[in-house]
């Protein structure tokens, strides 16, 4: 059965996308710790990142980079977060965000899906594919 996150690559599920190439792809979390909180993932559904090819593992981390240089700049954050977690969907990703401290790490405290502001959600991916030259399906202009 297809990931949640496959369905979201696919189109069979909505996605507010920032990055997209043959393999990775990057959208916002429906559950932020902040407003612009990304979730890098690549295209091929592997669970574990300890079990992706090094060259898609690479390429994994060469766009978590590229987002968090972004978060930086669009949301004047002192630090991107990253963090790979991995035990809600058997989908390898990584979580980029902006941080200004470290309890800003805590997942508890994430924005319910329910709670988030659907305009400071499309404004943050805005923003985030204005500083990458992406457009709205994530692919570089």
């Amino acid at each position: 059965m297809s990931s949640v996150f496959t369905k979201i690559i696919s189109g069979d599920l909505p996605g507010r996308f920032v990055y997209r190439d043959k393999e990775v792809v990057a959208f916002l979390t429906i559950e932020p710790l902040a407003y612009g909180h990304v979730l890098v993932v690549p295209v091929a559904e592997v669970d574990k990142w300890t079990d992706l090819e090094p060259a898609t593992w690479a390429n994994l981390n060469e766009v978590a980079q590229k987002i968090g240089q972004a978060v930086i700049e669009v949301f004047n954050a002192p630090r991107a977060g990253y963090v790979i977690a991995g035990f809600d969907v058997p989908h390898t990703h990584i979580h980029v965000f902006p941080a200004t401290k470290m309890s800003d790490y805590d997942f508890s405290q994430a924005i319910p899906m329910d709670k988030t502001d659907a305009t400071q959600m499309d404004a943050a991916a805005e923003k985030l594919r204005k500083a990458l030259g992406t457009d709205e399906k994530g692919l570089v202009k």
